[in-house]
């Protein structure tokens, strides 16, 4: 995975991001924490998550 910095906070986080827009109604609990576990095993730390 390649990560970046995020501006100047020294955080760094991976180029590609989870977008969570569709959790909720559309995917039950169990099935967001397999797809999240899924992207964290990948190397991803960055989530969009919005309401």
């Amino acid at each position: 995975m390649k990560y970046t910095q995020l501006g100047r906070t020294g955080l760094k986080v991976s180029r590609l991001v989870l977008g969570t827009m569709n959790f909720g109604p559309q995917t039950d609990e169990a099935d967001s924490h397999a797809i999240m576990d899924a992207a964290l095993d990948a190397g991803i730390n960055f989530f969009d998550q919005q309401f």
